[in-house]
């Protein structure tokens, strides 16, 4: 499981981490003011389950379904979800953007991708260009994106320059990526960006409609 925030293991395996904690309520608000009411949610690199929980407890109308490569990751989400019981939330796929014999048939109304771009190779990202690309529905379907970026028309903060070099040094195939980059790969796969939201600790949430 590819992570970089600290992490402590519950008595049943789930895995908590502090900055999970910290980012769930803002994400949320988010998408509250932009899912729909009702329909089927993909979930892309969902880590150890804490945000599959909590957004699919706040988002009753909505099946979401979570997905990691990790085993380890799909035990956590799997600790998570049985301690919190919700009718909607299904059981994690083992998908892997770079392997689409892993991903899902079918169509969805929402991918969901928290923090996995800069963390994986430039690869993953276009694989979850292709990924939701080929489940959302057309047209209207929605594609989220969370995580710090590069803009060329603002100038990075101090605390985002010094994280991408540490990504560098972790992995020379991580980083964080130019936004407009994300964009060309999205409207490559037939997704328009939409908007550009601020969010705590420099971070940012990018919204794509599928037409």
């Amino acid at each position: 499981m590819q992570t970089l925030d600290p992490q402590t293991r519950r008595p049943d395996g789930a895995l908590a981490s502090p900055a999970t904690a910290r980012n769930t309520g803002p994400i949320l608000e988010v998408l509250k003011a932009h899912l729909p009411a009702r329909g089927r949610v993909l979930e892309i690199a969902s880590g150890a389950g804490e945000h599959a929980v909590a957004f699919a407890g706040a988002l009753p109308g909505l099946e979401w379904t979570p997905s990691d490569p990790s085993a380890e990751a799909r035990a956590s989400i799997a600790a998570w979800a049985g301690a919190a019981a919700l009718l909607n939330l299904l059981a994690p796929l083992a998908l892997d953007v770079l392997d689409e014999a892993t991903w899902p048939g079918t169509s969805v109304e929402a991918v969901v991708c928290i923090n996995m771009v800069h963390i994986s190779p430039w690869a993953a990202t276009e694989g979850l260009m292709r990924l939701a690309g080929r489940t959302l529905r057309r047209p209207g379907g929605l594609l989220v994106l969370y995580g710090p970026y590069r803009e060329a028309e603002v100038e990075m903060a101090p605390s985002n320059a010094a994280f991408d070099e540490s990504l560098k040094a972790r992995d020379p195939a991580w980083g964080l990526r130019d936004r407009e980059a994300v964009t060309a790969a999205a409207k490559a796969e037939g997704l328009a960006f939409t908007l550009r939201l601020e969010m705590p600790a420099n971070n940012l949430m990018l919204l794509f409609r599928a037409v």
